[in-house]
């Protein structure tokens, strides 16, 4: 069955109209021509025919005839890249306009943007860890999940670190009894961590060297300044600790770079002055996918050389006559 690969008929319609035009116009100048030099009118004809036909076998090869099938080999490859984003109130912090989570929102949305061959899981925490979307290839739904971020999200509580990464590690290693194909090699796994910094958790040493084993990068973007802003509240009111005084978060960076450094990942920062989505988006575009498999699928054969073929014969039938025509007797 004949389908075509560019079936754009439209164009296709108003190019040959105007190639009609042309050569009508052609037709009338080159008929005032030939009686002032004598030449026959059914040369002229039979140019026109086959200019008709090399312009129908153009058109026709453009439109990318398909005639059957052909199997190609087809190797898919890619990887896996976490999203854990920090939705403590520390993260409502006005020290980057408009604030830490709104701005870390926009530039999510447009990190995703950028890797729509990837598979993308989207981790919430604070004071606990939520898979909040699992690794998917629809980048839509996590566009969606990251534009309902909020620091309401999860009870409030000590940040820690380490309980997002324990959550992703138990995703990246199998569980006792499961069963793994040996032919079946680990995909690449980067995990971007967006946050303060602020960390009151355990040790992060163990789960730090069970993931370097997994072969996971951690590339941290901590988001905040040095000097630090209050944290507000509804009603224009600020938060306090336990003894009333004002409560001022600051950016730190220690925790952040000591995950990104023992994973051989990097480490930016993002604030008014300095981004460091742009050096992170750099860095994942550069990391190796891992291929998965090599499958083969049906393509429809395109037979466009055919009319192509045509039209070049075509071409240089055109130019013999041409010079027939015009040769000296």
């Amino acid at each position: 069955m004949l389908t075509w690969a560019y079936p754009d008929f439209v164009v296709v319609g108003l190019a040959l109209a105007g190639c009609l035009l042309l050569l009508l116009n052609q037709w009338r100048r080159a008929g005032r021509l030939g009686r002032a030099l004598g030449s026959r009118p059914r040369h002229r004809g039979w140019k026109l025919v086959l200019r008709l036909l090399t312009g129908a076998c153009l058109l026709g090869a453009a439109l990318g005839p398909a005639l059957g099938v052909s199997q190609q080999p087809v190797r898919t490859a890619g990887k896996d890249v976490w999203l854990l984003v920090d939705v403590s109130r520390s993260m409502d912090a006005p020290d980057v306009a408009p604030s830490r989570l709104l701005r870390a929102q926009a530039e999510l949305q447009t990190l995703v943007a950028q890797f729509p061959a990837d598979r993308l899981g989207l981790v919430v925490f604070g004071a606990e860890a939520v898979v909040q979307c699992p690794l998917t290839f629809d980048q839509d739904a996590v566009q969606v999940f990251i534009s309902t971020l909020r620091t309401s999200l999860l009870p409030a509580g000590p940040t820690t670190l380490r309980t997002p990464l324990e959550l992703v590690l138990s995703r990246l290693t199998p569980s006792a009894g499961a069963t793994v194909p040996a032919a079946t090699a680990p995909r690449a796994t980067a995990l971007v961590v967006v946050s303060d910094g602020e960390d009151f958790g355990e040790n992060l040493e163990p789960v730090l060297r069970a993931l370097g084993r997994t072969g996971a990068r951690i590339y941290a973007v901590g988001v905040g300044t040095a000097e630090g802003a209050e944290i507000p509240k509804a009603g224009g009111a600020v938060v306090r600790d336990g003894r009333g005084r004002v409560v001022r978060s600051r950016l730190r960076a220690a925790p952040l770079r000591q995950l990104a450094t023992q994973t051989g990942g990097q480490y930016g920062e993002l604030n008014n002055q300095q981004n460091g989505f742009t050096m992170l988006g750099q860095s994942l575009r550069t990391m190796q996918g891992t291929a998965e498999q090599v499958r083969t699928v049906a393509v429809a054969d395109n037979r466009y050389r055919y009319p192509l073929a045509a039209a070049l014969l075509l071409l240089l039938l055109d130019i013999v006559l041409t010079v027939t025509i015009i040769r000296p007797s």
